[in-house]
């Protein structure tokens, strides 16, 4: 086994794979670490922060799953290099010093506590201490290098599921010129959603056409409140995202940052769904110039890899009031045809209108089967009159209805 002062010098020594090193954990080791001639306080101090955050990232059986992990969600010239050349090899010197750092971090992810115990230099004076202190175990390592040949399991993860952040998350808000993450997206699927099959399947052949790399448009999913608009991009994002799919939410008070945020996703391997949800303008926010921009014939160009899905409860994006339509200008009815062209750059435009009475019966039943609830003419009047409390049928509201049921029926059985 190396010594504590072998696996310091390896942790200092990374080059490719360095960001390892700003990992919270990494550096609650590498500060243990260093400890070998510090006092008895500072040492256990060390240990016990260190342990602290294994516990917390449940890591205290697998600190090897630990450190691997790390590495693979670490964004570095490899792990862009490997997304950039998909059937090409890579410049050797980067391949070596990759494959250097993957053989050092596994020999750092295999350092026991024992190992750090036995280079303590002051460990008679630990005393009773030494013994309560915790122990960790070093475990497996992550699957994808768990092969006979780590960086080939590496090479095929980033050309699958890109790098860094982008391999970890599927999700994203781009907020402050900059990419967030979002840590807990919405889990609904296509599967869940009731009725809209028709239009549904429209969204669908467009983003499985985009990322096959076929003939795909920019999508404005329009129509009354509670449809299933929203519901349906977010659902396409959770059944395809394991092909490469990634989405970007961004306010449509953002969209002049647009050619900042095609600097950070054109370069990569991915597919990227630019999402603006609820989209309308009054007719003095010109911000829309920049959607027309973005849509088309601005200078930066949307890229190959992403498209924009955009939800509205209107056909025509800029609100107009009757007065628009009268007033001193020249040449009022241009004006007009200019703001009603915008929702016509979108290629593929889809109506997801209010249920009728039927549609509405048929998810209420759908949702009811999904619940185990019975079906009957009491549930089906209760269910109308719930809409009309709530001004009028629409799958969010079937979805609301069947949740009060559920809640009531629970109560009443308490």
């Amino acid at each position: 086994m190396d010594s504590v002062r072998t696996v310091r010098l390896l942790m200092s020594s990374l080059s490719v794979y360095r960001g390892v090193n700003d990992r919270s954990a990494s550096k609650a080791f590498y500060r243990l670490l260093c400890a070998e001639d510090a006092s008895p306080d500072e040492f256990v101090s060390a240990w016990g922060a260190f342990y602290s955050l294994l516990a917390e990232r449940g890591y205290t059986e697998n600190f090897l799953y630990c450190m691997t992990k790390a590495a693979l969600f670490d964004e570095n010239a490899f792990s862009r290099a490997c997304c950039a050349k998909k059937d090409g090899e890579l410049p050797k010197g980067l391949a070596d010093a990759a494959r250097r750092d993957i053989d050092a971090i596994f020999r750092i992810g295999r350092t026991t506590p024992q190992d750090i115990l036995g280079a303590y230099r002051r460990a008679d004076e630990l005393g009773e201490a030494a013994d309560l202190l915790p122990r960790w175990s070093v475990g497996k390592s992550v699957p994808e290098l768990s092969g006979s040949d780590p960086m080939s399991g590496l090479s095929q993860y980033y050309q699958a599921n890109g790098f860094g952040t982008f391999a970890r998350y599927r999700a994203f808000i781009w907020r402050d010129k900059s990419l967030y993450p979002v840590q807990y997206p919405d889990s609904i699927t296509i599967s869940s959603l009731t009725g809209y099959e028709i239009p549904r399947a429209k969204v669908v052949d467009n983003t499985t056409a985009f990322l096959h790399g076929c003939g795909c448009n920019n999508v404005l999913l329009y129509g009354d409140r509670g449809t299933g608009k929203s519901s349906t991009v977010k659902a396409i994002l959770n059944e395809y995202w394991g092909d490469g799919l990634r989405m970007v939410e961004m306010p449509k008070d953002k969209l002049a940052e647009f050619p900042l945020l095609v600097e950070r996703i054109a370069p990569l391997p991915l597919k990227f769904i630019i999402f603006i949800d609820d989209l309308s303008f009054n007719e003095d926010d010109k911000s829309y110039a920049w959607l027309k921009a973005v849509l088309e014939g601005g200078l930066a160009v949307r890229p190959d890899n992403t498209l924009i899905y955009a939800t509205s409860n209107r056909r025509h994006l800029i609100k107009e009031n009757f007065s628009d339509r009268s007033g001193d200008e020249l040449h009022r009815n241009d004006t007009i045809q200019e703001t009603l062209s915008l929702s016509d750059r979108f290629g593929l435009s889809v109506l997801f209108g209010k249920p009728d009475k039927a549609q509405y019966i048929d998810i209420i039943k759908n949702l009811a089967q999904e619940k185990g609830i019975a079906f009957d003419e009491e549930l089906l009047a209760q269910a109308e009159s719930f809409a009309i409390s709530r001004g009028g049928r629409s799958p969010r509201c079937a979805r609301q209805f069947i949740a009060a049921h559920e809640a009531a029926a629970l109560n009443k059985n308490e």
